[in-house]
């Protein structure tokens, strides 16, 4: 039960893979000035990051390493992930295509994701279970999700404040995204 409870906090804040792991920092920067795409591409990440950490365990313990194929876990972690994303994108599509025009470039673009597949990744190299892997992936996501979402809100406060002509825009949003990771790094000494 220890470790659970250290892998979502790790998830959530210590070990979170945008502002400590600097991974996702794509759609993160490109879906988070508003609130409403903001937590769309969370949902889809989280789904997608959640269903690939258990699919990919199943998929290295299950079938590469009985076929002594362990040298194509990229390629079939990846394969995973682009089906995962593909059926969100379909879902969006057809449950709420405003959301899918709204997130645009960005939704596809989960497949190439770095945090995806750096978690499943992740999950072989730290040895985790199944649901280890599971939770982690989950854990990861809402990690990713919370950092998304205080960001957009942050920006969209922003956006209503008249700021320097320097600072006004994507530069804004940089030093913004930086002085969250610093924050983020106070939760470093959390867990051990």
């Amino acid at each position: 039960m220890n470790s659970y409870l250290v892998i979502l906090i790790g998830g959530l804040l210590v070990n979170n893979f945008v502002m400590n792991r600097f991974l996702g920092i794509c759609p993160f920067l490109g879906v988070s000035k508003k609130f409403e795409t903001a937590t769309g591409m969370g949902l889809a990440v989280t789904f997608v990051m959640t269903l690939a950490s258990f699919i990919t365990w199943i998929v290295k313990y299950w079938l590469l390493v009985p076929l002594h194929l362990e040298y194509m876990q990229t390629i079939a972690f990846i394969l995973v992930i682009a089906v995962l994303v593909q059926i969100v994108e379909m879902a969006l599509k057809k449950l709420s295509p405003s959301l899918y025009d709204a997130l645009g470039v960005y939704l596809p673009l989960i497949t190439t994701n770095c945090a995806v597949l750096g978690v499943a990744i992740l999950n072989m190299d730290e040895g985790y279970n199944l649901a280890e892997s599971t939770l982690n992936g989950c854990c990861a996501a809402l990690g990713f999700t919370l950092a998304m979402l205080l960001f957009s809100c942050i920006r969209e406060k922003l956006a209503l404040n008249k700021m320097p002509k320097w600072m006004d825009g994507f530069p804004g949003a940089l030093i913004t995204a930086g002085l969250m990771a610093v924050a983020f790094m106070g939760f470093g000494g959390l867990i051990q």
